[in-house]
């Protein structure tokens, strides 16, 4: 093979015009621990001569130092950078390597294999054409060879090279190959992978890489690198319609004002009728702006700024179609997830979802199933613990463009964020929006909550009073409602054990139906508070994510957290129910304080420290506290 510099000494003109016509394959390796998905590459990079003078030096040298084949060349160590990497012999990290032969340009990404490490997995496939799952010879089809299945198809990978490894240990045995292949096929055929390229090799000795070699004179089929430079690549995004996600507004000056990001789909030219989605308002192209000057025509893959002949209003995470086929727009969706973090997945639980340039606030409702990656059988769960593969419906704050995920990854594709930790937790593929979502408009009224909170002479809002079980969030809530009722107001008090005996009986105490009843009280209490009323909320509502999801209901100045503060050693002293001594002999499980956790507040608007202060003077605070704010006075 000769290399691309050989290439340029012997005749430039004809290399240049060669690079031109190069196409791109982007692949992953993936499948279990130690298959020898890093060793593969290196292998790779070193039988097509793509390793520089330098970089063969300082391999040579860290195989004698931290190599796992006895001094001689570990080929893992070009591509495991991490320090982690070396000292366990593992891949942790994605790691993207670049490298080109005569016929195509290839990026790949070594992922890792370990069950925990999952995570980067999917972000490694979630670019890929095609991807190269290895298994080792010795050991067969494993579970996480299965999940990694699983995983590439549901990223709309549809071409896989089985790669069977370390034939060298099983003595080059065909047989060995074809029950590997044979059991392989037939799970792959369950979860629709049918482009399977199967290709035996040894990745520490090349046999099969580049060339065939002596070893396995009965495989008659393509070398890897053969297959990865004749595989067809999906097709070209630019004959597709037009999709912008508007990633900023660039305004340099007053006389400029664009919209830049990247098209991941079509093509644009100025005079094209376009819509900014999600308000659906319509507009057609002025210019196509780059830094290198105008253009007539930009498609799929360039970045550029759009700017419109009308002044539409257009943020950050909106997106520019084309006028004649746009995307849909929906506020609920069918989804598959897969969670990426050790704490799990709970329905009802609100989430930040990130989707291309926009963030909303997703919330699992509910879980239809999760699958199986053994057995591909689909089974009833409330939560998805790390890993874990499921399909749900999710209901969104605010409607978002999108198409499904199988037509456009990038509409169709978001990561789920902690709204407390801002860590990413799960990534999800939308299948379609539910019909109910099509079916359901705002209706319009004319009487709104400030009219109805100027009748009542009042602002409306909420005071959410939360803290440990036996702590007097019942009491003083009990205590300021009498007060505000005496002065006139018009209120309410949802008390959580009092809100269990009907519109919650059917929830237990397990942390998704906490999570459950914290969602739907702070719904009934946005209902209560359009009302025009002062809603009293008296809950534990142990979990910070739950009330930070309360919170985002209400508009700023609606909405004040209580934190009635009483140590547990306090509460267990009062336990005025006897919650605790049930909870200690383990009648009672997941009991607040005991076997499951409670969240305080981080900033409270009012902080009651029943430690000073007796029921009675904690009311008077709060009440001091509303009417200081004003909520007790006119609307």
């Amino acid at each position: 093979m000769e290399r691309p510099a050989e290439l340029a000494a012997r005749d430039p003109a004809e290399y240049l015009r060669a690079q031109e016509q190069k196409g791109l394959l982007r692949f992953i390796t993936c499948g279990s621990v130690d298959d020898g998905k890093s060793t593969l590459i290196g292998r790779l990079l070193y039988e097509a001569r793509l390793i520089l003078d330098d970089q063969l030096a300082a391999l040579e040298l860290d195989s004698k130092r931290v190599g796992t084949r006895g001094g001689e060349l570990d080929f893992a160590l070009l591509v495991d950078g991490l320090a982690a990497e070396r000292e366990q012999g593992i891949t942790i990290d994605v790691a993207y390597r670049f490298f080109e032969t005569e016929r195509r340009k290839f990026i790949v990404a070594d992922t890792p294999g370990h069950e925990q490490y999952t995570r980067n997995m999917v972000t490694g496939a979630s670019t890929a054409d095609l991807a190269v799952i290895l298994v080792d010879a010795r050991k067969g089809v494993l579970t996480q060879t299965r999940r990694h299945s699983v995983l590439v198809q549901l990223l709309g990978i549809s071409r896989v090279v089985l790669a069977i490894n370390k034939m060298d240990l099983v003595a080059y045995s065909r047989t060995t190959f074809e029950a590997i292949l044979a059991d392989y096929r037939t799970f792959a055929s369950g979860i629709g992978l049918a482009d399977v390229t199967p290709v035996p090799l040894s990745a520490v000795h090349g046999d099969n890489i580049i060339s065939r070699g002596p070893n396995m004179p009965w495989y008659q089929g393509p070398t890897l690198i053969e297959h990865l430079e004749r595989v067809a690549v999906r097709t070209d995004d630019a004959g597709a319609a037009l999709r912008m996600p508007v990633q900023w507004v660039n305004r340099p000056n007053a006389d400029f004002r664009g919209f830049a990001g990247q098209i991941v789909s079509g093509t644009v030219r100025p005079g094209d009728r376009v819509r900014v989605l999600p308000s659906g308002r319509e507009a057609r192209v002025a210019r196509v702006v780059t830094a290198g000057g105008d253009l007539e025509a930009a498609t799929a893959g360039q970045s550029v700024t759009l700017t419109l002949d009308a002044e539409l209003d257009v943020a950050r995470g909106d997106l520019i179609a084309a006028a004649d086929s746009p995307p849909q727009v929906a506020d609920q969706f069918e989804a598959t997830i897969v969670w990426l973090h050790d704490e799990p997945m709970l329905q009802g639980r609100a989430y930040l979802m990130k989707a291309g340039a926009r963030t909303v606030s997703a919330t699992v409702s509910p879980l239809k199933h999760k699958i199986n990656v053994n057995t591909l059988e689909h089974t009833a769960a409330e939560r998805l613990e790390l890993n874990d593969i499921g399909v749900c419906e999710l209901e969104l704050d605010r409607s978002i463009p999108f198409e499904p995920y199988r037509e456009n990854r990038a509409l169709g594709g978001f990561i789920l964020i902690d709204r407390l930790t801002n860590n990413t937790v799960g990534a999800g593929l939308i299948h379609f929006a539910l019909r109910r979502s099509q079916n359901l408009h705002w209706q319009a009224v004319d009487v709104d909550k400030q009219t109805r909170s100027r009748q009542k002479g009042q602002r409306a809002c909420v005071l959410w009073l939360t803290g440990l079980s036996g702590a007097g969030k019942s009491t003083i809530a009990n205590l300021v409602e009498k007060r505000l009722t005496a002065s006139g107001r018009h209120t309410y008090l949802l008390d959580g054990d009092n809100v269990r005996h009907g519109l919650n009986k059917d929830l237990g105490f397990t942390a998704q139906d906490r999570v459950e009843n914290i969602r739907r009280v702070a719904e009934v209490s946005k209902l209560m508070l359009d009302a025009g009323l002062i809603v009293l909320v008296s809950f534990i509502s142990p979990f910070r994510s739950e009330r930070r999801m309360a919170r985002a209901l209400f508009a700023p100045g609606e909405f004040f957290e209580v934190f009635i503060d009483t140590p547990l050693a306090e509460a267990e002293r009062r336990d005025v129910k006897g919650l605790y001594r049930k909870a200690r002999r383990g009648e009672i499980k997941n009991f607040t304080g005991i076997d499951s956790p409670y969240e305080p507040p981080e900033s409270p608007e009012i902080h009651i420290e029943t430690m000073r202060l007796d029921p009675d003077a904690a009311a008077e605070r709060i009440v001091a506290r509303l009417m200081a704010l004003k909520v007790t006075g006119p609307a």
